[in-house]
């Protein structure tokens, strides 16, 4: 088991990083539909695939001006680098075309009556976004902000660390929404009862695994 010392001590050299990128999540909100919209195309390519990678696709489509307007056969070139492309470029296209309205994305008017209820939110959104599961859709909550310590976002790098610390024995071969909610809620309980805010436990244990605090 790795030592929470040593932890506690990581946490204190990158507080002031972690903390200005979750004020900057917050922030998303006040951008407009377009641009989360991109942070929900982001969530969609992540599985299985390398954050930084997924997020220079949304870029590079964004510069191609294809994430809004692109068709199947434009986009899925742009995502050979990630894994399964062909059912990535579908759920951005279907993703694209629910929260469109009279021709323009619309998301935060969809989203806007669940905003205050990260929990409800999420049900919402693996409800009626093809692609997203639990983790997919508590990462794209907390991108934008409205995640509030609530939901954790349960990668192979913060399950890895879980075990470390022995939060969990080992890491489930499949997990169902049971199962999520299950060390969802044991990650809750290390957060308190090391005093590191579930949002910016999140952060710190994917920096600590990957050398970076991305999102």
């Amino acid at each position: 088991m790795e030592d929470l010392n040593e932890l506690v001590r990581y946490y204190k050299d990158k507080k002031y990083e972690i903390i200005k990128r979750l004020e900057e999540f917050r922030s998303i909100l006040n951008e407009s539909d377009e641009k989360i919209f991109s942070e929900l195309v982001f969530c969609l390519l992540t599985p299985q695939s390398k954050a930084t990678t997924c997020w220079n696709v949304v870029q590079v489509l964004e510069k191609n001006n294809l994430l809004l307007n692109g068709n199947e056969k434009q986009i899925r070139p742009f995502l050979q680098a990630i894994r399964f492309p062909e059912n990535k470029t579908r759920y951005l296209i279907e993703a694209r075309n629910f929260f469109t309205e009279n021709g323009v994305i619309n998301i935060k008017k969809k989203i806007s009556k669940l905003q205050d209820n990260p929990f409800l939110l999420r049900e919402w959104l693996i409800k009626n976004v093809k692609g997203l599961g639990m983790k997919e859709a508590s990462h794209f909550i907390r991108n934008i902000g409205l995640n509030n310590n609530n939901l954790a976002i349960l990668d192979v790098h913060i399950l890895n660390n879980l075990v470390k610390f022995g939060v969990i024995k080992e890491i489930p071969k499949s997990l169902t929404k049971k199962k999520y909610l299950e060390i969802e809620d044991k990650m809750k309980k290390f957060s308190e009862e090391i005093q590191i805010p579930l949002d910016e436990l999140d952060l710190l244990l994917w920096s600590k695994e990957t050398g970076i605090i991305f999102k």
